[in-house]
């Protein structure tokens, strides 16, 4: 399967190149593709030019099977159905066997996030008189007061960071940065960590302008980040877990909640659709209809 692998390795330098799609992307799309090869070995086909549409059909069949969410079916469809596209594109195949295959609905689920009030708790758990207290305050003053994503956090880096302004330069998906601002509460917490405890973690560490540091002074991860939420909800008793985007969910919310329109909102989550932050427009319906629900006498 020399011309597979060679084909993927193509595609692969055209997303990066080409589409100048992010790191995090190219991994799944390769993910997706590596897993299609194993179902062509299982099948006995070694070259894209021979998948039928029924092969296609087949694997998604597969897909199925395994109980995937439509959301990750969806994916992976669309994965392959992109690949062909550059396939065909570089005359390596004459069809698209993904062509025609079409997408599962997506089922619409609102995004989880916390009400103000569960929120509170939260900036009370922390052990301001350690270094790892300090550093966790930090981390979740500027997830909540700025809404980025958790990947773009661990990718901060000390030059990024105005405090004149008040002011940080977010580097987000597909290479596109933009200016976020936040709040009197995550610059406080943010200048005390830098300045008593992120030089304390990084010790004799080779020297890095990571904002975020893990406990052995190398740069946080996001799955490290996920680790710290969850230890922070656990101190709150309250029986929820805390995925870092469920601050990034919080962050828009409360924000339209409180009057902010939503191009503003769009802007300050990075996201290039309108239709992407319109969700939120739904979360707020469902929060109106249960103060009505609950506060009018004739509901």
């Amino acid at each position: 399967m020399e011309s597979v692998n060679n084909a993927v390795h193509s595609y692969m330098e055209y997303l990066q190149v080409e589409k100048n799609c992010s790191p995090y992307t190219i991994v799944n799309y390769r993910k997706d593709i590596e897993e299609f090869l194993e179902f062509m070995n299982e099948q006995k086909i070694s070259e894209f030019g021979t998948v039928e549409y029924f092969d296609a059909r087949l694997f998604l069949t597969s897909l199925h099977e395994r109980k995937l969410a439509k959301k990750t079916i969806a994916r992976k469809t669309s994965s392959l159905r992109s690949l062909y596209k550059f396939l065909m594109r570089e005359s390596m195949v004459k069809d698209n066997p993904f062509a025609l295959v079409s997408l599962p609905k997506r089922d619409h689920k609102l995004p989880r996030f916390l009400y103000e009030e569960d929120m509170e708790p939260l900036f009370s758990v922390s052990d301001d008189s350690t270094t790892l207290g300090i550093r966790d305050q930090a981390l979740l003053e500027l997830l909540y007061g700025t809404g980025i994503r958790v990947s773009e956090c661990c990718e901060l880096k000390l030059k990024d960071i105005d405090f004149t302004l008040g002011t940080m330069l977010v580097h987000g998906k597909g290479k596109k940065d933009r200016y976020v601002p936040f709040g009197d509460f995550a610059k406080e917490a943010l200048q005390k960590y830098l300045s008593k405890s992120r030089q304390q973690l990084i010790k004799n560490k080779a020297v890095h302008d990571f904002i975020f540091v893990n406990s052995k002074g190398g740069p946080l991860t996001p799955r490290g980040v996920r680790y710290i939420l969850d230890q922070m909800i656990k101190k709150t008793a309250k029986d929820k877990s805390l995925h870092p985007h469920m601050l990034r969910h919080s962050f828009a919310t409360h924000l339209l909640n409180n009057g902010a329109d939503l191009r503003t909102v769009q802007e300050l989550l990075g996201h290039s659709e309108i239709s992407s932050t319109q969700i939120y427009t739904h979360v707020t319906k469902e929060q109106l209809k249960k103060v009505y629900q609950s506060a009018h006498p004739r509901a």
